[in-house]
């Protein structure tokens, strides 16, 4: 067991104010408050010169200042902030306690509404309770927590101390909500499928195992949703979407955590030209509802999301950035051995596509959709009936960042079938994927309509149009590598 880390000389500060605090018989960490009106709220109902204005707000003190018989705060809530003015010649029986109030603090309060002499709409207090004690500091300037690292490690701190933390996401949960708006009034329907699969399928990615101890089976944290989303097709059901997590066992980057969110969603009778149709106007229709331009910057990019957007074919990109053909594949070969790719002993697709994210991604800047992919790279997709060395998938790309991922989806369940044998023989290294999914294989037996499919990154969604270049600026808690002892105790 390890021993208890004594308080700094701040915290016990802190708690011998607590201990004042509790001699005026007071609770210090409060109780249900109703009736709590929002900062944002107040200040926009306030009337200049109108008598009789009340209000009572709840929040953090953000900001303190003790000029003798008057104080003055500045509380924060969800909403913004409002100053608070408390007069010792109003609140004669609570000064002392007031006195014990500091910065981090909890509190609410109710009074008249006015303004300074500033011009600052100030509720004048006629009552302040206490609701919960900060027994550590808040950073130095409620303006914000500086160290980066430790933001992401004390989003409870960050998410109050930092403003713009807290309005994006804001902006989140409200552009999640109008997705969800705008796929339904499509007639689209909402379901959820297994987090934990028994076998891992629907991306090519390495996934996190976990055991059922009751079953005695080891499961999969899933990698992506599409096999059993599919498989409501197989059902019936012609129009789905699911937004949730994934799960993938690899890297971590300002554009990737292990666990991100998903939207993913199929449409019986439609291809990849109505998946690229959808996806353009969602995403316009999330800028026009949230977004002040339809040129928005992304860190030193300036991005125009003005339609129609590009479609470029794989094959034309690979000419036009990679200096390269793939009807040449010793051209292709020699282009990745000039970048530095080992092409030893791997199949002509694969350099392909390695030649491809080295040269040509970086240049997609404005949204493009490219188009036609290699078909021995696609194994969940149709393949083109004009030249079946291609696939009908597209990706999107937006500030050199892939977004969206769309195809054609192959019903046919021989073709399929084969496509998967194929992919696990060149799996066999790797024996959490090396199982094939009979059962997605029975359904497609019973008749899968032909459909669309369509998955969007909703993180790397949100850091574009929120211009956050780090994945982990719009995921609350980001996975983050462990502190040394050192730094826990510097912290």
């Amino acid at each position: 067991m390890t021993e208890q880390t004594a308080p700094s000389k701040f915290e016990q500060q802190r708690r011998e104010k607590l201990d004042k605090i509790r001699q005026f018989d007071l609770d210090p960490y409060g109780d249900r408050i109703d009736g709590v009106q929002p900062a944002a709220t107040v200040k926009a109902a306030f009337v200049d010169d109108a008598e009789g204005q009340t209000a009572r707000c709840a929040g953090r003190i953000v900001l303190h200042r003790d000029i003798g018989k008057l104080i003055f705060i500045t509380l924060r809530d969800s909403s913004g902030t409002i100053q608070l003015g408390l007069s010792k010649k109003i609140l004669e029986g609570q000064w002392d306690f007031i006195k014990l109030v500091e910065l981090g603090d909890i509190v609410v309060a109710d009074g008249q509404l006015g303004k300074t002499k500033t011009g600052e709409i100030t509720i004048w207090v006629e009552s302040i309770t206490l609701l919960s004690k900060a027994l550590l500091p808040p950073p130095e300037k409620f303006h914000g927590l500086s160290d980066v690292d430790m933001r992401y490690r004390m989003r409870y701190v960050d998410l109050w101390a930092n403003p713009e933390v807290m309005a994006r996401f804001q902006q989140r949960s409200a552009m999640t909500a109008s997705i969800r708006r705008f796929l339904c009034e499509k007639g689209f329907l909402e379901v959820e499928t297994p987090m934990m699969q028994t076998i891992a399928g629907g991306a090519a990615a390495r996934p996190f195992i976990t055991h059922h101890n009751t079953l005695d089976i080891d499961l999969f944290l899933r990698i992506a949703p599409e096999l059993f989303l599919k498989r409501l097709l197989v059902g019936g059901m012609e129009k789905v979407f699911e937004i949730n997590r994934n799960f993938r066992n690899e890297g971590l980057s300002t554009r990737h955590n292990p666990e991100f969110t998903m939207m993913e969603l199929y449409q019986a009778y439609a291809d990849y030209n109505v998946m690229m149709d959808l996806t353009e106007e969602l995403v316009c229709h999330l800028i026009e509802r949230h977004c002040a331009s339809q040129t928005l910057s992304f860190g030193e990019l300036s991005i125009d999301y003005s339609r129609p957007w590009r479609r470029a074919r794989y094959a034309d990109l690979l000419k036009e950035y990679g200096q390269c053909d793939m009807d040449d594949m010793a051209s292709v070969r020699k282009r990745a051995q000039e970048l530095g790719i080992n092409d030893v002993n791997k199949d002509d697709a694969v350099v392909v596509n390695e030649v491809f994210e080295a040269t040509v991604e970086a240049h997609l800047i404005n949204p493009t959709f490219v188009i036609d992919y290699p078909a021995a790279i696609c194994p969940l997709t149709r393949q083109s009936k004009k030249d079946p060395r291609f696939a009908e998938r597209f990706e999107l790309f937006v500030g050199a960042m892939e977004l969206a991922n769309a195809y054609t989806e192959l019903n046919d369940p021989v073709v399929q079938e084969a496509n998967f044998r194929r992919q696990l023989r060149g799996q066999r290294d790797d024996e959490t994927m090396a199982k094939m999914d009979e059962d997605f294989i029975t359904a497609l037996k019973y008749g899968m309509p032909p459909a669309g499919g369509l998955g969007v990154g909703i993180d790397r969604l949100i850091m574009l149009l929120t211009d956050a270049t780090s994945i982990r600026d719009v995921i609350l808690f980001p996975l983050l590598k462990p502190l040394s002892a050192k730094q826990e105790q510097e912290t």
